[in-house]
């Protein structure tokens, strides 16, 4: 199920704030990271994590990994890569609609207020685009995390 809560009919789904399950817990989507960071109240400086929806468009996005850690990237199912000060994951076939799918990469937060947990109510009030499927959106538990260089990988959650 797709619920818009906007009058015009999808004119730019990149500005769009998506409310959907992700592979992980649920979260915001949206290709314009202002809005997001506008959303969860929290400083522009912080970044947010890239999902992509294939290792392919990684690669055309022209993010570089370095070449040992190509496999464990591709292999490793709900995990999040910081690769210099880059944060990324490679979401897969997570995305249930098709209004997703047509996107390469989305930014991503959890769909909550910063330091506070899931309200289902808050998220339907700053979405303008929720996507639920039969299961529900619920809080999961959130993606691993490892900071990547050429020698190590060391894991921060």
């Amino acid at each position: 199920m797709v619920k818009l809560n906007s009058t015009s009919r999808l004119p730019s789904i990149n500005s769009k704030i998506i409310l959907t399950q992700t592979d992980t817990t649920v979260g915001f989507l949206s290709q314009d990271a202002i809005q997001l960071s506008a959303i969860k109240s929290r400083h522009d400086s912080k970044p947010f994590i890239k999902v992509y929806k294939s290792f392919q468009a990684l690669k055309q996005d022209n993010k570089r990994v370095p070449k040992s850690k190509k496999n464990i990237i591709r292999r490793l199912k709900k995990t999040t890569f910081i690769v210099k000060n880059f944060s990324f994951r490679i979401a897969g076939d997570f995305l249930s609609s098709s209004l997703l799918r047509k996107s390469s990469w989305n930014y991503s937060t959890s769909a909550n207020q910063s330091g506070k947990n899931f309200s289902r109510i808050f998220c339907e009030e700053k979405a303008v685009i929720i996507v639920e499927d039969k299961n529900g959106l619920f809080e999961g538990k959130a993606s691993k995390l490892y900071k990547i260089n050429n020698k190590k990988i060391k894991r921060l959650r």
